[in-house]
């Protein structure tokens, strides 16, 4: 069981760095750091939001109206940072 925890652990680490590169790229996007009509960003752009528009939209389906500010990847990964802390509590529910 122990390799259940490590697995469940693993996937919310990729998915908090996913996240965590998708917040860089669109702020490096909004400054004019980084252009779109480059090819690989444009492809590793698209395929950021093809992955994370899922879950951001039941989140932001849930949220209110911000005027512009989108919040939903915040939300997302403070409920990771949640998942985290109530696996690590609950460790020993793997032994």
């Amino acid at each position: 069981m122990t390799s259940l925890f490590q697995i469940l652990m693993m996937i919310l680490n990729i998915a908090q760095w996913i996240i965590l590169a998708h917040i860089i790229m669109s702020w490096l996007i909004n400054f004019q750091v980084l252009n779109l009509r480059q090819p690989i960003v444009a492809q590793l752009w698209t395929g950021l939001n093809r992955l994370l528009d899922p879950i951001y939209s039941r989140v932001r389906s849930v949220l209110p109206y911000m005027a512009g500010l989108d919040l939903a990847p915040l939300v997302v990964l403070l409920v990771i940072y949640g998942l985290r802390i109530i696996l690590i509590n609950n460790i020993a529910l793997f032994y």
